[in-house]
């Protein structure tokens, strides 16, 4: 599935995915890719697209195996 980064807590180190459905958290642990310059990324508004398998767990969705797919690392 894909989407585009809406929300980032670089200190609590999680963010949310938004599609055309749903919005779904990631944590950064479930991140393949550089965190620090994701956030930079995100701090400079950069517009970020991501892929991600989705679940859904007892908190609600949740996305698995994020990567870039904006050509960001």
């Amino acid at each position: 599935m894909q989407g585009k980064l809406k929300r980032l807590d670089r200190e609590k180190g999680y963010g949310f995915i938004g599609t055309n459905k749903a919005d779904y958290f990631f944590h950064r642990s479930s991140f393949d890719g550089h965190w620090n310059d994701l956030c930079d990324d995100f701090d400079n508004e950069r517009v970020i697209e991501l892929e991600f398998e989705p679940t859904r767990t007892d908190k609600g969705l949740r996305a698995e195996e994020v990567s870039r797919t904006d050509g960001g690392v």
